[in-house]
């Protein structure tokens, strides 16, 4: 009998074994070229800026991240996953990169500068090969590390925008965007769904305590780290007072159980949109539509939940805001 170990990700033990030897072999021994044996031709990659079609653009963008950081390591920090029907899985890999800009970049040559950021990639492997991903790095942090200024970086991304639909769900615990999942988790993942449509969408941040434990640890972008109940109401609230209209929509869950990582973790996929419209904090206010991609992994003990990783990239933010005052690109050309 065929199994999805057999036709999913053989022949490592499981997804997180797959997940995290492909990664090393292409990005840290540098096998860029096995990028064509890991991802379909016509694999579709959302990102921060747009979506992406095709493999070659994937090769193409590591090739220059692994020039211009060659020291760089990502270190795997998770993997949750969960089957998708009888030959697919989907990862939710939560990595730490740390690394030395000491290559010629897009960013321009060499600052010489330590960075250290996070990135949530979410992929849908079918038959052993990825068909469309999710991936969210913490852009704004490495160029604030790098010593150079995000609105400017932000004013020179080529920012696509995404062409993939977002087809209304009818239930997210039962089909997202990467297919029919399993039942079971199911009391961890409505406990998540429960803290982004009370306390994040509802804005109910009183309530915040229903869901975290009291000694709850949140990181958020640019390398911040917010402790107990109070913190983890300032870092959304940090993320929404520009945007104070905006909402959430979770388009995908993966949940997984592993004593090795701690218990149960359950990972989102989600998007954010809102309207430029609140606190200036990416410059003169637009009232302009910004939409956010972003993804978290959550940790939970005895009913709460104990830790969260919140993946997203503030210069999406202010490339789009640059785009509607109609902000000139600082590089010529």
């Amino acid at each position: 009998m065929t199994t999805l170990a057999d036709v999913a990700y053989a022949p490592y033990r499981d997804p997180e074994e797959f997940i995290v030897e492909w990664t090393d072999r292409i990005w840290v021994r540098r096998g860029i070229g096995l990028i064509r044996e890991n991802y379909a031709a016509d694999a579709i990659v959302h990102g921060a800026y747009g979506t992406g079609r095709g493999v070659e653009p994937v090769v193409r963008s590591t090739l220059r991240k692994i020039a211009a950081f060659p020291d760089r390591v990502g270190q795997a920090e998770d993997v949750v996953w969960e089957a998708r029907g009888q030959d697919a899985f989907l990862s939710s890999h939560r990595v730490f990169s740390s690394g030395t800009h000491t290559g010629m970049s897009g960013y321009g040559p060499p600052t010489h500068r330590p960075f250290a950021s996070r990135t949530i990639a979410n992929c849908l492997y079918r038959r052993g090969v990825m068909v469309e991903e999710w991936v969210v790095r913490d852009e704004y942090a490495v160029v604030e590390q790098l010593g150079l200024d995000p609105a400017a970086v932000a004013r020179d991304l080529a920012f696509t925008g995404w062409d993939t639909p977002r087809a209304p769900l009818a239930d997210v615990l039962a089909e997202g965007d990467s297919g029919a999942r399993p039942e079971h988790g199911r009391a961890e993942c409505e406990h998540v769904l429960g803290l982004v449509d009370t306390v994040w969408n509802q804005r109910m941040l009183h309530e915040v305590t229903e869901f975290v434990a009291r000694d709850v640890t949140c990181d958020i972008s640019r390398g911040r780290t917010l402790t107990r109940p109070d913190g983890y109401q300032r870092g959304l609230l940090d993320l929404l007072a520009p945007l104070p209209d905006a909402r959430f929509e979770v388009r995908d869950v993966v949940v997984h159980d592993s004593p090795a990582h701690g218990g149960t973790r359950v990972g989102l996929v989600w998007w954010l949109e809102g309207t430029y419209s609140g606190t200036p904090a990416y410059g003169p206010v637009t009232n302009s539509p910004v939409t956010l991609l972003g993804s978290s992994q959550f940790l939970l003990r005895d009913g709460r939940i104990v830790r969260e990783w919140r993946v997203y990239d503030e210069l999406a933010i202010l490339a789009q805001v640059a785009r509607a005052r109609g902000d000139e690109p600082v590089s010529p050309g």
